[in-house]
């Protein structure tokens, strides 16, 4: 769901993107009606269950749990795209191994809801959760930067220079700033990070970006990932470390985390 990767999700999204807003106090947020293929869901995508949809992820979940599941579906709250279990592998491969489709979970995806810290020890749960492709609602991209700037607390002014100055590259919000900006709840803490992401066109404005979120780690508490083409993500701290000292990096993918190349993935851009 990165506009600098063409794939077929995009012209989906191209052809019925829809404005719809996840909770009243949210940033309207554009989403599209569900993809197709569990391959075209990306790690930070934004979900909205059917009531199926809850109604199945409630069955299966605590009492704890499911009230959180419940809030979160009378408020419409997206759920997060992660990465894929180990125990479930997209259709394309099922049909490669058994030559048969949409069976032993090929034709579902993973999702997480981040809850906020807990008031007295500060610690965060996630209800990890898997949802039917029939059971998705609506989907869309991480939120843009821009959204997010209302919640960002003491940072607001300098990150919103920093969207400025980033028009081009397409900063997105994942992590604590976003679920705050999304459902008004508490997330964003004096502690947290600002995750954000970007999928670079080429080589010149992976560098661009690189730059700029470089210098404004000096005032901003920044992290986030570099997403290359095949939504191959890579942490854009650890890229810099590695670029200087010739080492491989963890790129995290959908269906796995490996070690890569640099030199690899910046010949993937180069491709392009």
């Amino acid at each position: 769901m990165y506009a600098p990767h063409k794939t077929g999700r995009e012209s989906a999204h191209a052809s019925t993107a829809a404005s719809v807003t996840a909770s009243m106090d949210a940033p309207a947020i554009a989403a599209v009606a569900a993809l197709a293929d569990p391959a075209d869901y990306a790690r930070h995508d934004l979900v909205w269950l059917s009531e199926a949809g809850w109604l199945a992820a409630r069955a299966c979940a605590s009492a704890d749990d499911a009230a959180a599941l419940a809030r979160w579906q009378r408020n419409d709250w997206p759920a997060i795209v992660r990465r894929r279990d180990a125990d479930l592998c997209t259709p394309a491969t099922l049909h490669e191994r058994t030559g048969l489709t949409n069976k032993d979970g090929g034709d579902q995806i993973c999702l997480g809801i981040p809850l906020p810290p807990d008031p007295g020890t500060g610690a965060k749960r996630r209800i990890a959760l898997r949802a039917q492709l029939s059971e998705v609602a609506r989907v869309s991209p991480p939120a843009p930067l821009f959204s997010c700037l209302p919640a960002a607390g003491p940072w607001q002014t300098d990150l919103g220079v920093l969207a400025d100055r980033a028009a081009g590259l397409q900063l997105r919000t994942y992590g604590s700033l976003a679920m705050q900006t999304l459902t008004g709840l508490p997330c964003f803490t004096a502690s947290s990070d600002i995750d954000l992401l970007f999928a670079p066109a080429d080589t010149h404005q992976l560098q661009q970006g690189l730059d700029l979120l470089a210098h404004f780690a000096a005032r901003l508490p920044l992290d986030g990932e570099i997403i290359f083409p095949g939504a191959c993500a890579v942490s854009w701290k650890e890229w810099l470390s590695a670029v200087n000292s010739r080492s491989r990096v963890l790129a995290k993918e959908m269906t796995r985390v490996r070690l890569a190349d640099p030199a690899e993935l910046l010949a993937s851009l180069e491709a392009r």
